[in-house]
């Protein structure tokens, strides 16, 4: 009869350290898992500055004030003009 009962006490024991170990190891997985929520997050707002700032940079009116301001490129006149057509 103690025998019974001491395998009974070490078993108990046994899943109450089992149940404590899963809590602490479920606990740490949401840790990490809100870490790389919080990750995820930054990155697409991060995404969002880098598509805006890639607008900007790309803006038609900007490149053709920088193609006159540092290149001194111009319009070509009407003279200067071909039109070429593609061969079939």
């Amino acid at each position: 009869m103690l025998r019974l009962n001491l395998l009974l006490l070490l078993i108990a024991v046994f899943c109450a350290l089992g149940t404590v170990s899963a809590n602490h190891k479920a606990r740490k997985l949401l840790a990490e898992y809100e870490r790389a929520q919080n990750h995820m997050h930054d990155l697409d707002v991060e995404w969002g500055q880098l598509q805006l700032e890639q607008s900007t940079w790309a803006n038609h009116a900007r490149i053709e004030q920088v193609a006159r301001d540092k290149l001194m490129m111009r319009a070509p006149g009407a003279g200067q003009m071909m039109v070429l057509e593609a061969a079939r």
